[in-house]
């Protein structure tokens, strides 16, 4: 433990960094300080200083208050507690909600700036009806930890203590309204609360046999397994819909070519493509979940030209490459490829790999700014450039962003 943990120092705020932390100074040394806006002095207690190039802090008080600054959407967040019992995942909610979108838009050009060396004047864009609840009322999804008495709960902020709330505001009401946050589940590690748009609110405690739940995207249905991936934000699937929709330059794109949507799921994207492009669009979906291929082979079932198959990405591809024949290379060489990474991204591997695969175009969806500016860079050396992006805040009162970037050939 270095002297000054545990101490109190007074500090002018000045950036905001990636991870939902602001960027202060001390006697020449970077503070990375939580629970601040650029702009604001505030009083913070040192939690990290054995750093020799930066130190952590937790903002206690606010001496100076930033024109953004906003009573707290979640109580059991709020800078009035102190910052061991405040609830987690609602980093952003002191911001009001343009600011939080201006400082997501900073860190997304920063990255790329630094990273990939791409000047961008990307602008974060508003999901439809997030403005009119301040940010809130958008989760269809929540994992409550469980404490050793049984009580359910988000961690703190920053650590893995469950702490108790009364309240879930980033939730839709009906996740909110079936969120046992009063009963005990003695014996479980944690509850999964999920209300998808159809079918009605439900808990997934333990070990129980997964269901299959149903979800709308305009149209069009997608069932997949209770405890799946699917977006969060409760109109995230139809906006990355129409934004990978648009993300694709038709006059790059070929419905015969050997498309393909990288870490599919239960196959969204890949029906994103074959509704914008027609039923004989050509695409393979590619998941390493076996449960959520089995699901996007049946999601994909309209259009013939549609695989799913199950496969680690980084291998899948690299073997494809190593494969190919003429003909199938040809076939690659007109292809778009949309791929939808975790929030470490792609890495180089896997850029690597759909490299050598030379499609026509990539639509890159990216929930990680850093990761996203590495992997453009790593594009870059490749051939390919970005040449669209547009940003979405799908997780309103948090520090996360969703970014849509189209990767050409130079």
């Amino acid at each position: 433990m270095g002297e000054l943990q545990g101490k109190t120092v007074e500090l002018d705020v000045t950036n905001i960094a990636h991870g939902g932390v602001s960027v202060a100074r001390h006697d020449g040394r970077v503070v990375f300080v939580s629970d601040a806006i650029p702009g604001e002095r505030v009083l913070a207690r040192v939690t990290e200083d054995s750093k020799k190039s930066f130190w952590r802090a937790e903002t206690v008080s606010v001496i100076e208050p930033s024109e953004h600054r906003q009573q707290h959407v979640w109580g059991a967040a709020s800078i009035d507690r102190d910052p061991d019992d405040r609830a987690g995942g609602a980093e952003f909610g002191h911001i009001a909600l343009a600011h939080q979108r201006e400082l997501k838009r900073q860190v997304l050009a920063d990255a790329l700036r630094r990273m990939a060396g791409v000047m961008s004047d990307v602008v974060v864009e508003a999901v439809r009806g997030d403005d009119e609840l301040n940010g809130a009322g958008w989760r269809t999804r929540v994992r409550l930890h469980v404490d050793s008495s049984g009580r359910p709960g988000p961690f703190a902020a920053r650590s893995h203590r469950v702490i108790p709330v009364t309240d879930l505001p980033l939730a839709t009401a009906e996740l909110a309204e079936a969120a046992p946050l009063g009963l005990l589940f003695e014996g479980e590690e944690h509850i999964d609360v999920l209300a998808p748009s159809s079918g009605g609110a439900r808990l997934i405690v333990g070990r129980q046999k997964p269901s299959v739940i149903t979800e709308i995207v305009g149209e069009r249905e997608f069932r997949l397994a209770d405890g799946g991936f699917w977006q969060v934000h409760r109109g995230a699937a139809s906006t990355l819909t129409a934004a990978v929709q648009d993300a694709i330059d038709p006059a790059a794109f070929d419905p015969s070519a050997a498309n393909l949507d990288l870490y599919g799921g239960v196959g969204l994207l890949a029906a994103a493509v074959g509704d914008r492009f027609g039923p004989s669009t050509r695409i393979t979906t590619v998941e390493s979940d076996p449960a959520a291929t089995d699901f996007a082979a049946r999601n994909l079932a309209e259009w013939l030209g549609a695989r799913a198959e199950t496969g680690r990405v980084e291998r899948w591809v690299r073997e494809l490459a190593a494969s190919a024949g003429p003909a199938e290379r040809a076939r690659l060489a007109k292809a778009t490829i949309v791929l939808d990474p975790p929030r470490s991204g792609a890495g180089r591997e896997v850029v690597d790999a759909i490299a050598a695969l030379d499609p026509a175009q990539v639509v890159y969806v990216a929930c990680d700014p850093v990761a996203f500016a590495r992997d453009v860079d790593i594009f870059a050396k490749h051939g390919y450039s970005l040449a669209r992006l547009r940003a979405y805040d799908m997780f309103p009162n948090t520090h996360h962003v969703e970014a849509v970037g189209t990767l050409a050939r130079l």
